[in-house]
């Protein structure tokens, strides 16, 4: 599609920024609602919008850390058994990548934490780190007993430790880093 829009007829070139504009006006509108509000407005989904919207932060913290989950998973897969790295330097790889994604998702769609100021984004930013840190050693922990010391599936472990941190990060989340005020 990309090679559609980009060999435009003379005079049209606009017509591709418009479709971004589009895009991203889909995305991030100034409705005041954001893409799953307006997929929940969607013919036929509308019925369940009483109890999207009751329910909105823990379903959208639920679906992107299902996301997570997959990523963080994937990685793992990737660095241990394609590119030989051993579980615990693997897993912290996968884990900076996976909070980055985390702090802009959970930030942005699931606690509509905006702030006022740069201080105000920065302890944020550093609270959501520091509570990852915590649930990182949780993890790193769990991974060292079960797979380095008691030889257990490397996976096993990997998806029982990720139900453990989605968990606790829900909690350090909502009620210490994007607590409403």
């Amino acid at each position: 599609w990309w090679d559609r829009l980009s060999s435009c007829p003379a005079g049209w070139e606009h017509l591709r920024f418009e479709y971004f504009v589009l895009i991203w006006e889909l995305i991030m509108g100034n409705t005041g609602e954001d893409i799953f509000d307006r997929i929940m407005s969607l013919p036929g989904l509308g019925i369940m919008k009483p109890w999207y919207s009751k329910h909105k932060e823990v379903l959208l913290y639920l679906f992107f850390g299902g996301l997570v989950v997959f990523l963080n998973l994937a990685l793992f897969v990737l660095f241990t058994k394609r590119f030989g790295w051993g579980a615990l330097f693997a897993n912290v790889v996968a884990w900076v990548i996976c909070v980055l994604f985390q702090f802009i998702t959970n930030r942005t769609w699931v606690f509509d934490a905006t702030t006022d100021s740069a201080k105000g984004f920065f302890a944020q930013l550093a609270g959501f780190f520091s509570g990852r840190l915590l649930t990182l050693g949780v993890e790193e922990l769990m991974l060292f007993v079960f797979i380095e010391q008691m030889q257990w599936n490397d996976m096993l472990v990997k998806l029982i430790a990720q139900i453990v941190v989605i968990v606790s990060n829900y909690v350090i989340s909502k009620f210490f880093v994007f607590k409403q005020k």
